[in-house]
């Protein structure tokens, strides 16, 4: 059961298709406070409270007040509040059961325990929000329940799921040949190498550097015959120059966001001086939405959003404030005290991403004037969604690659999203573990980290470990900072473990692929906490570390360093599985309970659950490889039997009955 609560003029954001009725009266469970412009509920100390999709911390929410406030945010410290996305469905699973979803475009806070540990409250920047309650038996429903009320996931192309490799500061067609041939010489599978802000004439978006990729056109050809597709990226912000097409077609058009004097607001990104195309009118959105015609022309079937929180490096009005203020310093002796050191210092660390600045621009809905601040986190989901429609109008017939940066719920609909610029850090790794499940449970379903850490300098056996979670995850891309360690895994010393670890993924891929899209398809959860499963279990209740993959699997990485193995928790009596260096896969049932698991750094274990089954393929050096339909199994159980999915991986004619068949134990 679903009810909507709506509180004064509420804009519409589109993240729901079809908005039921408003009700009348109290909203369940929470106290609401319309002086505070807040909502407050009183949890029970084994509550557990869900969702909040990316987000630092844990699984369970509890202990921190968050902020939906999409930020360019790559430190993703304990001590942050808020990262690229806003997505503002909760559950609270305890004494009561109820799932709660805030349609808002504004920044909201979630205090989960923060200020009193049995208090839960979410504030509201201003009091225009619609509030949505969901009651069911089971989390598991209400989590249904809430995917249904906002509409199925977006579903990429089955090439999408191969192994990615990207870094910033691929500069040239030759840096790309290099990657391709020498994941080919060393027999490491790969479909995908993806072009940083590199290809593109001086930061331009949907233009190509051509001395750099001269005959960009051929160049796609030549990776494709390769079975190598290229993914360029899109920024959000338009570099002010005139004679550049999209700037001055956007000029003569209003389609840019404004300030309050109706003029054009210019901020800074990789361009320098810089326009922001307002997304939120329809118009704007059409025509930002074609400029991906250029690159689709020219072969290209996949793109990523970056930059579209959106991040601005300074205004500028507030830089020429800042180079003021500095030159007033330089007139002086220059001994600066620590007060004067430290305005100095906040001068420069203040121009980027300056909440004021968000204050400062305009988008046009309807005729009517909003400033930015009020729907700030409605900007990157209209970027995305720009790309998805006019995909629909460009290439009906064929899905498109894209994923997203900064998010709100809504936008699941249109592309997925990668977890942001993450670090080299093992804490990252576990942090990447626990974000799946809260971000499925937003309708987020096509996702992934940057393998081996985006910033900083990795580790082999980092990279490895993370190798080792990321072949389960439908985004698998290793991605690099320009300036940090080359991180290609043919640069490493155990070139045979990582051959082993990729291949095992394109042996997982008629599982994985089956399981995203039933889980789309029925709006299911690709990847669980143990608790939804054993709700009984009060160790499961405390288990992080470890999720359900689909109904059959359940995986537990290792995320710490130095580690020889781990401790692992079965709720259930389950048939270990060890993928080992040389491509075996060892089967060891294992009863009810703890159990220490040895696990060397090269090999892979997961785990399968009795009564089900495993479909594997021969593996390959792509997608294109891959036998789909000639697979083995691997069962527990002489019942064991499998609900397995499959479709053409282009065309969009998902509920096709063909695709879906019954595997059972002992038969193909």
């Amino acid at each position: 059961m679903i009810k909507r609560y709506s509180f004064g003029h509420v804009f519409q954001t589109d993240s729901i298709p079809v908005i039921p009725e408003a009700q009348t009266g109290a909203v369940p469970y929470m106290e609401v406070n319309e002086s505070e412009m807040s909502l407050t509920y009183t949890m029970d100390p084994e509550d557990i409270v869900y969702g909040l999709g990316e987000n630092v911390r844990g699984i369970n929410k509890r202990g921190w007040i968050y902020e939906s406030k999409c930020s360019d945010e790559s430190k993703h410290l304990e001590d942050r509040r808020s990262l690229y996305a806003a997505h503002n469905f909760i559950v609270v699973d305890g004494r009561e059961k109820f799932g709660l979803f805030i349609d808002y475009p504004g920044i909201l806070t979630f205090d989960v325990g923060y200020t009193e540990l049995s208090t839960l409250k979410i504030t509201a920047s201003d009091w225009n929000l619609d509030v949505y309650v969901i009651e069911e038996d089971t989390v598991t429903d209400i989590i249904r329940s809430f995917r249904r009320l906002i509409g199925r996931s977006y579903i990429a192309p089955l090439w999408a799921f191969g192994n990615g490799q990207s870094r910033w500061g691929y500069i040239n067609a030759e840096d790309v040949r290099e990657v391709v041939r020498k994941h080919r010489e060393n027999g490491i599978p790969l479909d995908m190498v993806y072009l940083d802000i590199d290809y593109m004439e001086r930061f331009k978006d949907f233009t190509v550097n051509k001395e750099r990729f001269p005959d960009f056109a051929d160049f796609v050809k030549e990776m494709k015959d390769q079975h190598i597709r290229l993914v360029p990226i899109i920024d959000a912000a338009v570099k002010e120059e005139k004679g550049y097409s999209v700037y001055d077609e956007g000029i003569e058009k209003g389609y840019f966001c404004t300030n309050e004097a109706g003029k054009p607001f210019v901020g800074a990104v990789w361009p320098g001086r810089s326009l922001f195309t307002d997304m939120l009118n329809k118009e704007a959105r059409d025509w930002f939405g074609d400029q991906y015609k250029v690159l689709l022309d020219q072969g290209i079937e996949g793109f990523w959003n970056d930059m579209n929180e959106p991040s601005i490096f300074y205004a500028e009005d507030r830089l020429a404030d800042a180079l003021t203020e500095i030159a007033k310093m330089q007139d002086g002796e220059q001994n600066l005290d620590l007060d004067a050191f430290t305005h100095f210092k906040n001068l420069v660390l203040d121009l980027s991403a300056n909440p004021e600045d968000y204050k400062k621009f305009y988008h046009t809905v309807n005729g009517k004037k909003i400033r930015h601040d009020q729907v700030h986190n409605l900007y990157g989901y209209n970027m995305t969604r720009a790309a998805g429609e006019a995909f629909e109008r460009l290439e009906p017939d064929k899905r498109i690659l894209i994923f997203s940066r900064a998010s709100c719920i809504g936008m699941h609909r249109y592309g997925g999203i990668w977890q942001g610029d993450n670090k080299s850090y093992w804490a990252h790794l576990l942090m990447n573990l626990k974000m799946l499940a809260s971000l499925n449970m937003c309708g987020f379903l096509y996702t992934g980290a940057d393998l081996g850490g985006f910033g900083s300098d990795t580790t082999e056996d980092l990279v490895m470990r993370w190798y080792a979670l990321g072949i389960f995850t439908p985004l698998m891309r290793n991605h690099s900072e320009m300036g940090t360690r080359r991180q290609e895994v043919y640069r490493f010393t155990d070139l045979e473990g990582f051959k082993n670890i990729i291949g095992l993924r394109y042996k997982l891929l008629p599982y994985l692929y089956s399981e995203y899209m039933k889980a789309v398809l029925r709006g299911d959860l690709m990847f669980r906490p143990l608790a939804l499963d054993h709700p009984d279990d009060k160790r499961c209740r405390t288990i992080e570390d470890q999720l359900y993959l689909g109904r059959e699997l359940m995986i537990a990485p290792v995320y710490e360093q130095n580690a020889r193995g781990r401790y692992v928790y079965l709720p259930e009596r389950m048939k270990m599985l060890r993928c080992t260096r040389d491509g075996r896969i060892e089967e060891t049932i294992l009863e009810k309970g703890d159990h220490y698991v040895e696990v060397p750094l090269s090999d892979v274990v997961f785990f399968l659950r009795e009564g089900h089954l495993l479909p594997l393929s021969r593996g390959g050096r792509c997608v294109d490889d891959v036998d789909f339909e000639d697979l083995s199994v691997i069962s527990f159980g002489e019942d064991a039997e499998y609900e397995y999915y499959h479709d053409d991986g282009f065309t969009r004619d998902y509920e096709n009955p063909a695709n879906f068949r019954v595997i059972r134990a002992g038969q193909k």
